[in-house]
């Protein structure tokens, strides 16, 4: 049993840091997006907040692979506790539990994600119109 319980934490670790990362993606992506929009307001140029599309998709892609390998090593974390203790294998490859809701599109696609980077590429969009209605105004 002492095995089993020390396989489950090996992979509880991989998920925690799964979703450490999709954090730390977030927040930079704030951090980045909030520098672009005080540059454009310094200087009424809309180009800085254009220039927030660039990497906004990049970091939904990599917040998308998080969440799908996180999704992965929950299954298999899920079949570990399930599995006789006696025949531990210390396996952390969640290969054969990708597909589905799992896989990467369905990850990028998610609720979750969906709404965080969504409602941040309308708030681009708005502040871009913004400024350049007060540029021009």
């Amino acid at each position: 049993m002492e095995a089993k319980l020390k396989h489950l934490e090996f992979i509880q670790q991989i998920i925690n840091r799964m979703n450490g990362n999709s954090f730390t993606l977030k927040g930079w992506c704030i951090t980045l997006v909030s520098a672009l929009f005080a540059l454009a307001a310094k200087d009424s140029n809309p180009l800085y907040v254009m220039v927030a599309y660039i990497p906004l998709p990049a970091f939904w892609i990599l917040d998308a692979y998080y969440l799908s390998q996180e999704r992965q090593y929950r299954d298999l974390y899920r079949d570990a506790s399930i599995a006789d203790p006696n025949h531990v294998d210390f396996s952390l490859d969640a290969s054969p539990y990708h597909g589905g809701r799992n896989s990467w599109p369905s990850a990028f696609f998610s609720l979750t994600i969906g709404v965080f980077y969504g409602i941040t590429a309308l708030a681009v969009l708005f502040v871009m119109f913004w400024i350049q209605r007060g540029h021009n105004g």
